[in-house]
């Protein structure tokens, strides 16, 4: 049987009466010993059947591999074993490359531990310990990279998923590819095989390399012989300067070598990247938007950081602010300039001013065909990446330069006698049409449901002023961006990925980011959530303070609704749920079922009070979003 002493296993034997005590680790290639059976006097390894002495460890006559073999001592309270005092925990490479990222700002670590990521997994365990790392073990390595991903799109800082070789590796990808084209820094470390046979064919050998190519920016196998802390320093600093996705890879052997390495910092390592357009350029700006009549901001995910100085130059010129969809909440529906989102996912409000606008200028937004920026109008484009500048067609200016630093530049520029158009009163008049339809809609009932309208005003209404909220992919997301009434809230969301499944994960991800300082609520699908649906163990599992508004309809909503649109039959889009509230309840978390739309403010305050993971599971009219 296998006994566990502090950090030491030892398989102890029964043998003609006397108890023999072994290292549990066969020395041919550590098969566990406990799991084998003694045959004719040999303690036989599991796994290739090499024989070993029960009692001593000595091998058969012709070999000399054995396993360490420990006094024993039968008293009558039960066997002792003379174990010499355990060695000093050696510094490894493994704590070179978790103190580097450490001083680059890595503070969260979300993933799962196994056998090819096991001296990592230690360091990480001693930087937890001295409380300068938090990790978060998941169930699906999706999971993690999507948490990591929202993260980075919350915070701008930089946190990282971990997983095995092989199969581990590979299920980060999607969360990866969604920080990829989000514009997220991530960190992704796995574990490899050994490099004595890598590319052999051996269990869970991949070629990781090859397969990470494309999602990440900087990637790199760390050797026994590489300058492991500067690594680790290039892989995040390119994340965090490229806001794009980095891939360490660690062969297993490699972890465990003693290093007295120093680790890695980033001091002197990068340089402000607060930018300013050229004088020429920005008086050019300046030129269109005072001659400008009706001019309108359009806000994209690219300023997330930078809002303040954007929002107080459209006060100075009195241009209405619309936002893409990633961007919801960037400018609260409660600001007078405030129009709401523009596109597919929009309000007419934003639709009714762009038409009506002279001048786009549009701030760290990528154009894409899902927003509908209209490229027939005069537009300025700021943004910090040259190579988004007229990315898809030209632009009338483009402005290369930190939106922050350009917005205050042109504010700065502007002429003290500038009078600003006035929008105010025809912001309030769109938003009152458009507040008395969507009372219209909340009052919809086919007796199927509840509708998306009456979901998403009692939500607004409930959750507090700053709530992280990030949604999942699905009609619940369009009518979240239709009907909801941001404030001063976050929104995150798989933005170009579109990908399903992302929602409960990137409110992980958040609930990390912000500590409990702020409200956590997640927003999916019955489809979105059943991807990712046993990972409301692990927020149980750590307590995490989130609430998920689940809209069920038994079905993948929205592509019933595309089959519908280019008429075809809807086929294969049924689902079968278990009952949600039960599930939470079963988990461990708050679970509650709503029916009926007069339920929903009690339902929701209820979860939004409860200390930990919970659900308010909607049963919703799927023709109603």
């Amino acid at each position: 049987m296998p006994i566990h002493v502090g950090s030491r296993t030892l398989v102890l034997t029964h043998f003609d009466g006397a108890f023999g005590a072994l290292d549990n680790r066969c020395p041919h290639q550590g098969g566990p010993l406990a799991e084998g059976s003694i045959e004719k006097g040999w303690l036989r390894c599991p796994w290739h059947g090499y024989d070993y002495n029960p009692l001593n460890g000595s091998p058969p006559e012709g070999f000399d591999d054995a396993p360490p073999c420990f006094a024993t001592q039968t008293r009558e309270d039960g066997v002792y074993v003379a174990l010499p005092p355990e060695e000093d925990r050696v510094r490894t490479v493994s704590d070179v490359l978790v103190e580097t990222m450490v001083n680059w700002g890595v503070t969260h670590v979300f993933g799962m531990v196994g056998h090819s990521n096991l001296g990592f997994a230690d360091a990480m365990r001693e930087a937890e310990s001295r409380g300068e790392l938090t990790y978060v073990g998941i169930r699906h390595e999706g999971a993690a990279s999507f948490a990591a991903s929202a993260y980075g799109k919350l915070t701008g800082r930089l946190a990282a998923c971990f997983a095995i070789a092989g199969p581990g590796s590979t299920n980060l990808l999607t969360g990866l590819y969604d920080a990829k084209v989000d514009r997220a820094p991530v960190l992704a470390i796995s574990g490899q095989v050994p490099s004595k046979v890598k590319g052999r064919g051996a269990f869970q050998d991949l070629d990781l390399e090859s397969a990470f190519a494309d999602v990440a920016r900087y990637s790199a196998t760390v050797q026994a012989g590489s300058d492991h802390a500067e690594l680790m320093t290039l892989a995040c600093k390119t994340a965090l300067v490229q806001r794009d996705v980095s891939h360490l890879m660690l062969p297993d052997e490699v972890q465990m070598i003693e290093s007295d390495e120093s680790a890695g910092t980033p001091d002197g390592r990068v340089g402000d990247r607060h930018t300013a357009p050229s004088a020429d350029v920005l008086a050019e700006a300046m030129k269109m938007i005072t001659a400008s009549k009706r001019p309108l901001f359009i806000v994209g995910a690219g300023s997330r950081f930078d809002m303040s100085p954007i929002v107080d130059l459209a006060e100075r010129i009195g241009a209405p602010l619309v936002t893409t969809f990633k961007a919801k909440g960037q400018v609260g529906d409660d600001h007078p300039l405030g129009c709401g989102v523009l596109g597919r996912s929009g309000t007419p409000i934003a639709s009714w001013f762009m038409n009506e606008s002279d001048l786009l200028v549009v701030w760290g937004a990528s154009f894409s065909n899902h927003t509908g920026i209209a490229d027939y109008k005069p537009i300025i484009q700021v943004d910090y990446d040259p190579m988004a500048l007229g990315r898809f067609h030209g632009v009338d200016l483009p402005v290369l330069g930190h939106v922050g630093v350009t917005a205050e530049l042109m504010a700065a520029a502007l002429p003290e006698d500038h009078e600003p158009v006035d929008c105010v009163a025809e912001v309030e008049e769109r938003r009152r049409i458009w507040a008395e339809e969507k009372r219209s809609r909340a009052m919809d009932d086919r007796g199927r449901g509840v509708n998306s309208a009456a979901i998403f005003e009692s939500l607004s209404a409930a959750i507090d002023d700053d709530a992280v909220i990030a949604v999942d992919v699905g009609n619940n997301t369009y009518s979240f961006g239709r009907y909801f009434e941001t404030r001063n809230h976050s929104v995150l969301m798989s933005g170009y990925l579109g990908s399903i499944g992302f929602g409960l994960p990137a409110a992980m991800g958040a609930w990390a980011a912000v500590g409990g300082k702020r409200q956590v609520v997640a927003v999916a699908g019955d489809g979105g959530f059943g991807q990712y649906a046993m990972e409301f163990t692990t927020a149980v599992r750590y307590d995490m303070n989130i609430t998920l508004i689940l809209l069920v309809n038994d079905e993948l909503g929205k592509i019933s609704k595309e089959q519908r649109g280019v008429e075809y039959d809807v086929w294969q889009t049924g689902l079968t749920n278990p009952d949600f509230a039960e599930f939470a309840r079963s988990c461990g978390g708050y679970g509650v079922t709503v029916r009926e739309s007069a339920e929903l403010d009690g339902a929701i305050g209820d979860a939004l009070g409860h200390q930990g993971p919970a659900i308010v599971a909607v049963i919703t009219d799927p023709l109603l979003v």
